[in-house]
């Protein structure tokens, strides 16, 4: 494919999740299987542009003084991908694939961008104007700036899977892919964000990713299972295991000792679990399926570690899924507050006395993140907050109260909010 016909493709896309609020996994789908002419190198390029645009389409668009597909991917080209006007030009034009001839207007907008100092906070962020007091109770008068790094495009984070090898070894297999150490966590490498125009080279084709060796994992992820603590002998339960990442994690750091339980209350999200956790090298592993009414029976009082990767609104994954910040309502933010109230009293049945809860969201919103410890506590008056974390690399991470908040612009990382509660060994009178 030429560029037009790339360029067009992507506004057609744009044009596609908006209208009908399609995910965009979806709408890049039913694109592919309707043309079939086109490369895997067309579908990389179209991807890219389409997932950079909604990283940005509000400050795209105001700098456009336009609001349409159109004018965010044209922006996009110049701003984003820095493609010179006349090369935007040429694309636009191009017959008969292209989207059509630049007007007058469009040109002189790509030359001289609306200035961004005049946006708004959510503009400048790229995020939806009913999250603003959101963002300011979060970050206060680096809303913007955390917004705006929550629509860069993320690295790739891996977690070297010592069930299998080590850092060392990891890094000699991931050699072509430039992997690095990220400092933080001794099993965490970084691979550069791919450019959004390429084909990434696959990391699931090397030899090294069959045998176990590592997951791609993002580093706040990580960190959350390290929240956990010395677990190796413990009884663990994973109460939202989902697809089993942090569930991997977490028997890694166990090095099969103990015993640690996976639970999801949608089966199908587990359908993984067991197929991962055996390329893994896990061997202290119980998958609990839901669609067994007593999955959870005889696990009541004696786990040591409940650890709870709870439902939420996604908004510190905004990076990797960045549709899901213009589809977010009110409505969805209040559903996952009670999911994560409901969770959270379901963890306390089954942590022990002395035991922990580690409650763990990839957000940035207070109101699933501080709010819903503060409504736990007031219920459960024999749980307390202890520091997330005694990692000297994340001590500054920590607030005033132990949470650990982390997100791109603090950590380099997807933002994410961790408490550990620990249940008393007595029962308050």
């Amino acid at each position: 494919m030429r560029d037009g016909g790339r360029l067009s493709a992507a506004i057609e896309i744009l044009t596609d999740v908006e209208t009908r609020h399609r995910p965009v996994k979806l709408a890049l789908k039913a694109w592919g299987d309707a043309s079939r002419f086109a490369g895997s190198k067309d579908r990389a390029w179209v991807s890219g542009l389409v997932l950079d645009v909604l990283r940005r389409r509000r400050s795209l668009g105001w700098r456009m003084g336009d609001d349409s597909a159109r004018a965010a991917a044209l922006c996009a080209l110049h701003v984003l991908w820095n493609w010179p006007v006349e090369r935007i030009a040429e694309a636009a034009a191009d017959e008969p694939h292209g989207p059509g001839p630049l007007t007058e207007v469009e040109r002189a907008a790509l030359v001289q961008p609306r200035d961004m100092a005049d946006a708004p906070a959510p503009v400048r962020g790229d995020y939806p104007d009913w999250l603003e007091p959101s963002f300011a109770r979060a970050f206060g008068e680096e809303a913007a700036l955390e917004g705006a790094m929550l629509s860069e495009r993320a690295p790739v984070d891996l977690r070297v899977n010592t069930l299998k090898t080590d850092a060392e070894q990891a890094l000699k297999a991931l050699a072509p892919f430039d992997a690095r150490p990220t400092g933080v966590l001794a099993n965490a490498l970084r691979m550069a964000a791919p450019d959004p125009a390429q084909r990434g080279a696959s990391l699931e084709a090397i030899p090294a990713f069959s045998k176990g060796w590592f997951e791609v994992q993002d580093l706040a992820s990580q960190i959350a299972a390290e929240a956990a603590g010395e677990i190796k002998g413990a009884q663990v339960l994973d109460l939202c295991a989902g697809g089993g990442g942090k569930t991997l994690a977490l028997a890694a750091a166990m090095a099969n000792k103990g015993q640690i339980y996976a639970y999801d209350s949608e089966a199908r999200r587990l359908a993984d679990t067991v197929r991962r956790s055996e390329r893994a090298g896990v061997r202290n592993l119980q998958v609990r399926s839901p669609i067994y009414p007593d999955a959870l029976k005889g696990l009541d009082g004696k786990i040591d570690v409940v650890f709870i990767d709870a439902p939420c609104t996604g908004t510190g994954a905004w990076r990797r899924h960045p549709d899901t910040k213009w589809r977010l309502k009110p409505a969805t933010l209040a559903q996952r507050m009670a999911d994560q109230d409901a969770v959270l009293d379901m963890g306390t049945s089954f942590v022990k006395p002395g035991g922990r809860i580690v409650y763990v969201t990839c957000s940035v919103l207070p109101e699933e993140d501080e709010d819903r410890v503060a409504a736990f506590l007031d219920r459960w008056m024999d749980f307390r907050v202890v520091p997330a974390t005694d990692n000297p690399h994340l001590l500054r991470h920590l607030t005033a109260e132990g949470y650990l908040r982390l997100s791109p612009r603090s950590s380099a990382t997807d933002g994410f909010f961790v408490a550990v509660l620990e249940r008393a060994k007595w029962t308050p009178q």
